[in-house]
């Protein structure tokens, strides 16, 4: 296993390597031989061995220095590659009960992912010296495809298990009240990308293309704007709804400079594992396939991988914007058998849900969601799948976490983290039987909130914003951040005063549209909801999180409807 060296043992190898002609190869493999050498020194000379300065401080450098050039020795004939011997189990991860905090958690030059069928995933080692050498900032932008706020930094499962996203977090601000545009992909997608509401664009459905709607044909997209002010633009994976751009447009020069891995949903196998009648065949889930490396979620990531070494070693001052889209938890929840590992089926918990919770909400609230093929909570408990439902999507949920990690550590040891901001977000949350339902497609907080984080140079680390955000910030953020002209379309508000301090507040709240007429307001306290009947729920959230009970006949909170309903978009195209 791989693992950072202490300056002792580097050391103790220095003064062994100095009287043979090996010195420049021990002191190369002194990092990788750290761990092994410490563990014999501690055998051979006590469990003291590593302890503080002492008087056998100086005999224990050099014993493990000598043990390091013996294992050196014996490693040479193999090529001098040091191989795991006990790669870490996703059982041996931190157990949802001994959550720690950022500062504890372990780093990446330390941390090691399971990846089966391959050998382990690990953090990067010391940086290397990148050729590449931009004044801008480079962009990494993640998107994530029915991502709810099942991630550990926003706490909405306490077994959800995501150490990167959570270290991402770490490193940046994590904004802890962000919502989707729309509830469905391609209305999303579009808004982020466009800069422009779905009540500006018409766009709700999985169709159109925004380029075949008159007026919006020329709409100049975030990566596009990037590529007009200098930048190399290239993605893979689902960025743009997995339909489009047509795939006969999927051209390099066309949306972005360059095409990597596109992939899909991967294969299903022979016979659905759950047997719904009449569903449609995504709705699947379970332990499927054998191996990460049959995901194409997996292939997408090492793309991107392969793609960061690349330009790491390109000459010149061209900044990138590397856009990586990665599907899971989208349904088919599958994952393979070590993910459901780290949610043993004695231990899961499930998400709260009230009996009766669409007793107050408007009959209109169903409409919404009347003819998608996601199963009714009614379905999922008469079937005795509730629980496989939770489960398959935590564990999809780690799954597209150690994906992220992948390419963050990609960042790390070409030398590109230190001049790369990176944006990750998802296109809309999930339902899993809260609110009676699974899926999406609704207006209420397990639909819209999304994780949203930002982090890279300058930003400052550990940031929480609890101000209302939408991802419709995203583009003008990141123009801020890269220092590029403001582009005047867009519809969205900067969070850099955000990412300055976290708790300064902002003027708008987060807006979320569902067909014309359909919007929910978000602040930092209330959820507004109209439908387009003239139908309304009002919750408050710092009460009711999980909004049971509907207040909008509540007289005393009449005004505060006023107030909220003055949000409602002016613009609301059919």
């Amino acid at each position: 296993m791989y693992v950072t060296a202490r300056s002792t043992f580097v050391a103790g190898c220095v003064m062994v390597a100095k009287s043979t002609s090996l010195a420049k190869t021990i002191l190369a493999t002194a990092h990788d031989l750290h761990a092994m050498a410490g563990c014999l020194a501690q055998r051979v000379l006590g469990p003291d061995a590593l302890g503080p300065a002492g008087p056998r401080q100086q005999p224990c450098t050099l014993a493990a220095g000598c043990l390091a050039l013996c294992l050196l020795f014996t490693l040479v004939p193999c090529g001098g590659k040091l191989v795991a011997q006990d790669q870490v189990s996703p059982t041996q991860q931190v157990s949802p009960t001994q959550q720690v905090s950022p500062s504890q958690q372990v780093s990446p030059a330390q941390r090691v992912l399971p990846v089966q069928g391959q050998q382990a995933v690990q953090g990067p080692q010391a940086a290397q010296t990148p050729r590449h050498t931009p004044a801008s900032p480079n962009v990494l932008f993640i998107a994530i495809d029915d991502l709810n706020d099942w991630v550990g930094c926003l706490a909405g499962h306490p077994q959800a298990q995501t150490p990167n996203m959570d270290r991402l977090a770490a490193q940046g601000t994590v904004f802890t009240n962000a919502h989707c545009q729309s509830p469905l992909c391609n209305p999303s997608r579009t808004s982020v990308l466009t800069g422009l509401r779905p009540t500006t664009t018409g766009i709700y459905g999985l169709a159109p293309w925004f380029r075949n709607v008159p007026g919006f044909e020329d709409v100049v997209t975030l990566p596009q704007y990037f590529q007009q002010h200098g930048y190399q633009t290239l993605t893979c994976g689902k960025i743009f709804h997995d339909s489009y751009p047509p795939a006969a447009a999927r051209q390099d020069g066309s949306e972005f400079d360059v095409w990597g891995h596109h992939g899909g949903f991967g294969k299903a196998p022979p016979k659905k594992l759950i047997n719904m009648q009449g569903g449609h065949p995504l709705m699947d889930w379970g332990v499927y396939p054998e191996r990460d490396d049959q995901q194409d979620d997996y292939h997408v990531a090492s793309w991107a991988v392969d793609k960061i070494a690349e330009l790491a070693q390109q000459p010149g001052d061209q900044p990138f914007l590397l856009s990586c889209g990665f599907r899971r938890p989208h349904v088919p929840c599958f994952a393979t058998q070590q993910w459901f590992d780290l949610y043993p089926e004695e231990s899961l918990m499930m998400p709260p849900i009230l009996a009766g919770d669409r007793d107050d909400t408007p009959v209109f609230s169903w409409y919404l969601h009347w003819q998608l093929p996601e199963p009714r909570l009614s379905w999922l408990e008469q079937a005795g799948e509730s629980r496989s439902l939770v489960r398959s999507y935590l564990a999809c949920v780690s799954f597209v976490d150690a994906m992220v990690g992948r390419v963050l550590d990609a960042l790390q040891e070409h030398g590109l983290a230190d001049n790369t901001i990176v944006v990750l977000w998802s296109d809309h949350g999930y339902h899993c039987g809260e609110k009676e339902i699974s899926g999406k497609n609704t207006l209420w907080e397990n639909s819209t909130r999304v994780p949203l984080i930002f982090a890279g140079p300058q930003l400052k680390p550990g940031g929480r914003s609890s101000q209302p955000a939408e991802l419709l910030d995203i583009y003008p953020t990141l123009l801020e951040l890269c220092g590029l002209p403001k582009n005047p379309r867009l519809e969205g508000h900067s969070l850099t005063p955000q990412l300055a301090a976290p708790n300064a507040p902002r003027a708008w709240p987060a807006i979320t549209s569902h067909n014309q007429g359909n919007h929910a307001i978000r602040t930092d306290r209330w959820r507004y909801i109209r439908y387009a009947d003239g139908s309304e729920e009002l919750y408050d959230l710092q009460g009711d999180p999980h909004e049971w009970t509907n207040l909008a006949s509540r007289e005393e909170l009449q005004q505060q409807k006023r107030v909220l309903a003055e949000w409602l978009p002016a613009i609301d195209r059919p």
